[in-house]
């Protein structure tokens, strides 16, 4: 609770130094997605406010979680008391992995942001070809990291919920890449101001209890942690947003989230947990599917899930907060 805590008065600390610079910087999009939407999304979408609001907010989840890790990890060697090394939770069999998956995924996710803050072109507008490399890269990384749970941790099988294990083997790779691909899917949920991190606060408390349940102390620290950030985040992303997630903490979180899944053995658990990015991407394919089999015709009157709701006339923090809502209920069941 104490790292957890500090994580979130941290980030609230860190969050307005970031924020002017952020604004000094302009880190916004050049491009709004207007310009390549239908009129329907046009109607709900507020394009001055997307091209005067930085998207890079991410940097203060995952540095909170660094700066924190660190201080934690400082502390226990310059003062190693019993109480202080008990408070170190970088390990190597437990945080080392989602810790480095979701500085690099927020590193990749941030090389993205900025191509659409600084590029030009097909890139700068995030088209089809474009999201093709990005997913490339998600599934590279999680090839890596699939390779070391197999390689490295020995894990070999996953749980089925009330059955007991099911035995993978090498398959665990590509199941690993599979996972992760549906999981960064998921963040089209980034669509209305507040909305994501709050989603993923509750998805990150729910793993932070399951690590505890399973005696995975460090984990369940980091995951504490990661949510006490994402709080500090949620403060200054509540409408009106002064930043938004962006790809550096989309990317961060969603492939940070597959690695905790597979490390507390309740991956077939994650889309209950989840069941809020289950369900956004599932709109979008059902959505895509529609119009190409059924000539033209949507499911939705706007993909994703959520811009469906505003479309239907719902105010934006109406959608935003009843999502919270579903979301802790989804955490609670998982």
């Amino acid at each position: 609770f104490v790292p957890t805590t500090a994580a979130f008065f941290l980030g609230l600390f860190f969050t307005p130094i970031a924020t002017h610079y952020f604004y000094t910087l302009k880190l916004w999009k050049k491009y709004s997605r207007n310009q390549d939407s239908s009129g329907d999304f046009q109607k709900i979408h507020n394009e001055k406010e997307e091209l005067n609001t930085p998207r890079v907010g991410g940097i203060i989840i995952w540095g909170s979680v660094l700066l924190i890790t660190l201080i934690f990890y400082l502390i226990s060697i310059w003062f190693p008391s019993e109480e202080n090394v008990k408070m170190n939770f970088l390990s190597r069999n437990q945080t080392l992995i989602p810790f480095f998956t979701l500085l690099f995924g927020a590193i990749i996710g941030l090389w993205d942001d900025l191509i659409q803050i600084y590029g030009t072109g097909k890139l700068a507008r995030d088209d089809a070809s474009w999201r093709k490399w990005k997913a490339f890269l998600v599934g590279a990384v999680s090839l890596l990291v699939g390779s070391w749970f197999y390689y490295k941790l020995g894990i070999t099988t996953i749980n089925i919920p009330f059955e007991g294990e099911l035995y993978m083997g090498i398959l665990i790779i590509p199941f690993f890449v599979l996972v992760s691909l549906s999981i960064f899917s998921g963040g089209v949920i980034d669509g209305i101001d507040g909305l994501a991190g709050g989603v993923f606060a509750s998805i990150f408390a729910s793993y932070s209890a399951i690590a505890f349940a399973n005696n995975q102390i460090d984990l369940a620290v980091f995951s504490g942690v990661v949510t006490g950030a994402i709080l500090a985040f949620l403060w200054f992303n509540i409408p009106p947003a002064r930043f938004y997630m962006g790809e550096t903490g989309i990317m961060g979180l969603t492939l940070t989230l597959a690695t905790l899944a597979f490390l507390t053995d309740t991956v077939l658990i994650l889309p209950v947990v989840a069941m809020l990015l289950v369900l956004t991407s599932g709109s979008v394919i059902i959505q895509l599917l529609s119009k190409k089999f059924r000539n033209g015709k949507r499911v939705f009157l706007l993909a994703p899930m959520h811009h469906h709701f505003e479309a239907l006339g719902w105010p934006a923090y109406k959608v935003t907060m009843r999502f919270w809502i579903l979301s802790v209920v989804f955490s609670i069941i998982g």
